[in-house]
């Protein structure tokens, strides 16, 4: 992971790959931002006009890279982009400041050093380009090798095999290193983003190496290191506690389904918050097969899970004075001769039936048991996290994910929470007309409904198996979960970790008696 400091040196003196300034796109062309005087003035001030002529704007992550001034120890300046200049008197936000560091930092993969020279107003600002610069360094080559050893054993050494290592160290200048609000954001942002990158590897694995025994495991070495109980329901204990759903599901896989509860106490809590995250290690659709080109990228369909671990981790590392219990539905949903078909019913772990009319819809049926279990323990709030249809990409496209919820106050705060952290977010109705749909004249309940408006019929569906007078809302984080296009910003190609900071940033609110 890249090493972070606080500076207050110079830009020219400090020896480094590179110095990243920010520039913005201002109404005659690119403007220097502010953090970057002393890089200007040893352009006599005409920095500006020289990235104008390299054909920078200042446009939101582009990056143009120029040799440093004469007199600075460092040989490059690497000019990001901000986006639009904002109104006079007023900063950057942090998502902008997020981005550009990421962008900055993924660019200098192979670098051993780069100071960064943003502007920073603030410590929250501080804490942005810190995340934006760990998020963008990441990468994931555990599975490359060059024929001499194994890409694990490079993982560990931080080195990457065929290709550049990610950039090892940043400094950020302008930052205070003495103040404790700057030292606080630097270790928020460490925490989030190395426990937000460790969701990335568990999505990025591939399904033989990690499928739900394998996922149990981990979340158990992590909770032992951080102080947090876990608690892992195998086939056998699945079986006598009557969780139809998760067995359900995983009755067609070699790999048994397994229910993680992990939980983080703190004896200052005041408030109870319960993550629930969909883990179908892989998912082929089952006896419903999925069609070809359609399985390719399945692995990422444990990203709910992968994003409550982390969250529940994260709260822990940071200490924050709330409970959280993070459950994690894990199961591998394949075909054959033991699998689930459809027209098959499942008692669920609640007591209700489910007609199973389609075997692709299964990451309802291990949350529903999920919710349920959850629900037992009367929390004052439960949000679930999954990759649940391909409707809500069809309604958000591939950045944005849909809350829905119980609670429209609610569904609100939390809508406000991924917009604070920077994760694209929509809020969603759930419709009482499409309920009906789901009516089956052999169970209590169907898995599917009516087609046009598929992800609100699979909320619709969940809200079946919250307990009555709970708190619920749902994140189908469906399209952004996974991203099969290039990087950008601080986001990588392949598992994305979306919605870790959204539950974290929901978990600092409780903390602070600011979550309803």
């Amino acid at each position: 992971m890249t090493a972070l400091t606080l500076s207050t040196a110079a830009a020219p003196g400090l020896r480094a790959d590179a110095i990243v300034i920010g520039v913005a796109k201002g109404a005659e062309g690119p403007v220097v931002a502010p953090g970057a005087e002393a890089v200007d003035k040893a352009y006599d001030g005409r920095l500006a006009g020289v990235l104008e002529t390299l054909g920078a704007s200042g446009a939101e992550g582009e990056v143009t890279k120029l040799p440093a001034p004469a007199g600075f120890k460092a040989p490059l300046v690497v000019a990001v982009g901000l986006g639009a200049e904002p109104e006079k008197d007023s900063g950057f936000d942090a998502e902008a400041l997020r981005r550009a560091a990421g962008a900055a930092s993924r660019g200098l993969a192979g670098s051993q050093k780069a100071a960064f020279a943003l502007p920073l107003t603030d410590a929250a600002d501080a804490g942005a380009v810190a995340e934006g610069v760990l998020l963008g360094a990441y990468s994931f080559d555990v599975y490359k090798n060059n024929g001499k050893d194994t890409g694990k054993d490079s993982r560990a050494k931080g080195k990457a095999k065929n290709g550049k290592a990610p950039l090892a160290e940043a400094a950020l200048l302008g930052g205070k290193p003495r103040d404790r609000a700057y030292k606080a954001a630097i270790e928020r942002a460490t925490a989030v983003a190395e426990e937000l990158n460790r969701a990335r590897d568990l999505i990025n694995m591939p399904p033989n190496d990690l499928d739900p025994e394998a996922f149990a495991a981990i979340a158990q070495t992590a909770a032992k290191e951080h102080g947090i109980k876990v608690q892992v329901l195998d086939v056998k204990a699945l079986e006598k506690g009557g969780y139809g759903g998760i067995l359900g599901v995983g009755a067609g896989s070699a790999a048994g389904p397994r229910l993680v509860k992990l939980s983080y106490t703190s004896s200052k809590a005041k408030k109870h918050l319960a993550f629930v995250g969909k883990g179908i290690t892989y998912d082929s659709g089952g006896i419903s097969l999925k069609p070809a080109g359609h399985n390719e990228t399945m692995k990422c369909d444990m990203s709910g899970a992968a994003a409550v671990f982390a969250a529940v981790v994260a709260a822990a590392r940071l200490g924050l004075e709330v409970n959280v219990t993070g459950w994690l539905a894990l199961a591998e949903n394949m075909p054959s001769g033991s699998a689930t078909r459809p027209g098959d019913v499942l008692r669920m772990y609640s007591g209700k039936t489910v007609e199973v009319l389609n075997t692709d819809a299964e990451g309802r049926l291990v949350l529903a048991d999920a919710l349920w279990a959850a629900s037992e323990e009367t929390p004052d709030a439960i949000v679930d996290v999954a990759t649940l249809t391909g409707a809500m990409m069809l309604a958000l496209g591939n950045r944005t994910f849909g809350i829905m919820a119980n609670d429209d106050a609610f569904r609100t705060a939390v809508h406000e929470a991924a917009a604070e952290v920077g994760e694209p977010a929509w809020p969603m109705p759930l419709p009482e007309h499409l309920r009906k749909g789901m009516d089956s004249p052999t169970a209590d309940i169907a898995n599917m409904g009516e087609r046009m408006g598929g992800g609100l019929v699979a909320g619709l569906f969940l809200r079946e198996f919250v307990g009555e007078g709970i708190i619920w809302a749902h994140l189908d984080i469906a399209g952004p979960a996974f991203n099969d296009g290039g990087p950008f910003g601080y986001t990588p190609k392949g598992g994305t970790g979306t919605a870790v900071r959204t539950l974290v940033r929901l978990a600092e609110l409780a903390a602070a008696g600011d979550l309803g």
